[in-house]
């Protein structure tokens, strides 16, 4: 189209517009600001840190603190549970999820709308945390790593997302036409609907990864071997009781301590920690959007 007969925009709406990106612009550096002041301040001197010379960019770069983090085995066992806990409770949570989800998805199932009903009201009533504990330990669960995956294997927010994309993602012919055909309903499920149902199926498991990854209240209350330990709760032990492993302490001068190198130490254990999560996000972006959008709709 010729740039003379384009159709101009009212000066109002291109203010409006400019505003808003303007206001975008702002957001995005409140966010992204911390996580490179932190970014910042790994890579930086200790005395650096302590001085508070570092603003946007690393001040006397210095590589120490990771070197002290990978040469610690508390910490590197506490990456490996993580990984450990993230991967096996994210597969138990999608396919219980997908498993619940999409009988309910369909029209013909019975008393779908009381398994519902019966869903939504444990949203607004829980048994509380001592019942659940109690509960855990009648199971021999406590001290396991089952105590992480089965108390929070399913959550009703995302059977509810998922069971709409289900509704209004899939259409009921396709179903119609694999009876017809002689296919099974799980035979459906895994080579029909699950292919279909990609976007759905990336943001339940960002959502359940990220919670597992960042988990720490769960091995509080039900771990006690520290050879279980998540990676969350050593960060934590480090972060908030300053209880830090020795061996991350072992080669660094006492006159460097002092100088604030565990404060370094802390940002890159953060930096450490924030790692999987912004990698893994990548991969899943393109369908985490339209997951969102679709799964959201009232179904």
């Amino acid at each position: 189209m010729n740039s003379r007969n384009r159709i101009r925009e009212p000066i109002g709406d291109r203010l409006l517009l400019a505003v808003l990106y303007v206001a975008l612009i702002a957001v995005m550096l409140v966010v992204l600001y911390p996580m490179l002041y932190i970014f910042s301040s790994s890579l930086s001197s200790p005395n650096a840190v302590v001085s508070g010379q570092v603003w946007l960019y690393p001040v006397g770069l210095s590589f120490r603190a990771y070197e002290s983090i990978f040469h610690s085995s508390q910490l590197m066992l506490g990456y490996y549970n993580s990984i450990v806990y993230t991967v096996v409770g994210t597969f138990i949570n999608v396919a219980f999820t997908v498993l619940l989800a999409f009988p309910l998805a369909q029209k013909q199932f019975p008393g779908r709308k009381i398994i519902t009903l019966l869903m939504l009201f444990t949203l607004f009533f829980d048994g509380g945390l001592i019942p659940t504990y109690l509960l855990v330990k009648n199971l021999h669960m406590l001290d396991t790593r089952w105590a992480l995956w089965l108390p929070g294997a399913l959550s009703v927010f995302q059977v509810i997302v998922a069971r709409t994309f289900f509704q209004t993602s899939i259409p009921e012919e396709l179903s119609e036409a694999a009876q017809i055909d002689g296919c099974r309903d799980s035979r459906y499920l895994i080579s029909v609907a699950l292919p279909l149902s990609k976007p759905i199926l990336a943001v339940m498991t960002l959502m359940y990864a990220v919670g597992h990854w960042n988990a720490y209240f769960d091995a509080l209350i039900y771990l006690r071997s520290e050879s279980l330990f998540p990676l969350q709760y050593v960060l934590r032990n480090v972060l908030i009781l300053n209880a830090a492993d020795p061996e991350m302490l072992a080669n660094t001068a006492q006159k460097l301590r002092d100088q604030g190198f565990e404060q370094a130490l802390k940002y890159a254990l953060i930096v450490v920690a924030c790692v999987p999560v912004l990698i893994m996000y990548p991969f899943v972006q393109k369908h985490f959007v339209k997951g969102v959008l679709v799964g959201s709709l009232k179904g």
